[in-house]
């Protein structure tokens, strides 16, 4: 076991047992299934609408680089700026050198988790470049110190009495402030900060390829004024967030809001098509698209599942996963949490350091049944598991294990040669540890289904 799977393990521990934790994020994430199950009445059939999506990203992840010089092409025909970007490290040396030339000093940001991925803020920060989270929960968070506990609602693990004694601490205010006045307070703040800024940055919900633009959803109105204030403005995006055609946002923005809000359509959508254009009085006057692999060519390699790259971040597996909601977001370790997480984030990162997180899941399949694309996710996990075994990263004790294992359970005599007792006996001994001190064994019962079949229907 590495280190970074032996923090996972700690820190999952650590909040499956959090009272607190537990509380707050299973009322935040019951208040999210309601308005979910409501906004998902607006389908008249959602399975078709979910079909139509996977069958358009499926084309996208399978023609992708057609689709991306068709976006670069009609983008800078427009006058916006591509860079490519290999790696999180080229991305930051790109995005830092841009900033270097309009000698920016101050960024208002919009939520973006391609940011978090790449650590720009880190980045900007050693740079002496300040950079602000425009997104209410991305700012609460980074007040606090922390990353995004989720792909949607970065601060879900914090209740309103945690923000408040947040702001407390940082600005003075009440201790008992409600969140309208905390969210008054932050947009009077913002308000200055987005008129002064040098560049604003956001990510892309989707890359319209026939158009050559930028679809970008929000609730908030901070990605529409991070675009048109500031004179640079940067979008960072993972080269799969491409879509065909404009005409497809009627199909996507419906199913990205209903699954990720329960919203009919999200508040602010806004399609930006490169800088502001002699006589436009709004935009920036200059824009730049950074198109990141970092990762995911190794993940297109993979036959089955490059499908994961169909993902909208959505956040509907997370919501639905009772792993997710036991240990929380953080103890993944990565920004890409719950199990599309799981998925993606082996691939990405290496499995030979990530590979535990396809083995943190119950596999009950709850992740697929409500994929908006449907990604197989739960299968997917293991095929990561097989490919994580196949490639030599599990222990001689644990193959040896599921060795006797296969053994034992394809031979109905060995089932049935050690009675009940002995039975017990052996599973304590040998996965008790692996089960853990805080549950309780199961007991092999004292007669099998077997027995009891053949006492009720002898022959």
């Amino acid at each position: 076991m590495n280190d970074i799977s032996q923090s996972f393990t700690r820190d999952a521990e650590k909040k499956a047992f959090d009272k607190d934790h537990r509380r707050i994020i299973s009322n935040n994430i019951a208040k999210y299934d309601q308005a979910v199950k409501r906004g998902l009445l607006q389908f008249s059939n959602l399975d078709l609408a979910r079909t139509r999506a996977a069958s358009i990203k499926y084309r996208v992840i399978n023609d992708l680089d057609k689709y991306l010089i068709e976006f670069e092409a009609k983008f800078t025909a427009r006058g916006g700026k591509v860079i490519w970007a290999e790696d999180a490290g080229e991305a930051i040396s790109e995005i830092l050198a841009v900033m270097k030339k309009y000698d920016v000093r101050t960024v208002v940001k919009s939520k973006s988790m391609i940011s978090e991925e790449i650590a720009l803020n880190e980045a900007l920060k050693a740079n002496k470049i300040e950079s602000l989270e425009t997104d209410l929960g991305e700012y609460i968070v980074q007040l606090a110190g922390e990353k995004p506990y989720h792909i949607l609602t970065p601060a879900m693990h914090m209740s309103k009495e945690d923000v408040a004694a947040l702001f407390n601490r940082k600005f003075d205010l009440p201790a008992d402030s409600t969140p309208e006045e905390i969210t008054s307070f932050v947009r009077k703040l913002l308000r200055e900060k987005f008129v002064k800024a040098d560049c604003g940055i956001t990510g892309a919900n989707f890359l319209i390829a026939d158009t050559g633009s930028v679809a970008l959803t929000e609730n908030e109105g901070n990605g529409l004024m991070s675009i048109s204030f500031p004179r640079l403005h940067i979008v960072i995006a993972g080269i799969e967030k491409v879509i065909p055609s404009i005409e497809d946002l009627d199909l996507f923005w419906p199913l990205l809001a209903a699954h990720g809000t329960g919203q009919h359509v999200t508040a602010y959508n806004s399609i930006i098509s490169g800088s502001r254009f002699d006589g436009e009085p709004d935009g920036p006057g200059d824009m730049y698209v950074v198109l990141i692999d970092n990762g995911r060519s190794k993940l297109l390699a993979k036959e089955q599942q490059r499908n994961a790259l169909s993902c909208i971040r959505c956040g509907a597996c997370l919501n639905a996963c009772p792993v997710y909601k036991t240990i929380g977001g953080h103890a993944y370790g990565t920004p890409y949490s719950g199990p599309i997480g799981a998925v993606i984030t082996p691939h990405m990162r290496g499995m030979e350091n990530w590979n535990h997180l396809s083995f943190a899941s119950t596999l009950c399949g709850k992740c697929t049944e409500v994929c908006p694309v449907k990604i197989p996710l739960h299968n997917l996990l293991l095929q990561n598991r097989k490919d994580a075994v196949a490639e030599g990263y599990s222990t001689t004790s644990w193959k040896r294990g599921m060795k006797v294992s296969k053994r034992m359970f394809l031979s109905r005599y060995m089932m049935d040669f050690a009675g009940p007792v002995t039975k017990n006996f052996l599973i304590r001994q040998f996965a008790g540890k692996l089960w853990g001190e805080r549950r309780e064994l199961p007991k092999v019962a004292p007669k099998s289904f077997r027995q009891l079949y053949n006492e009720e229907f002898p022959e």
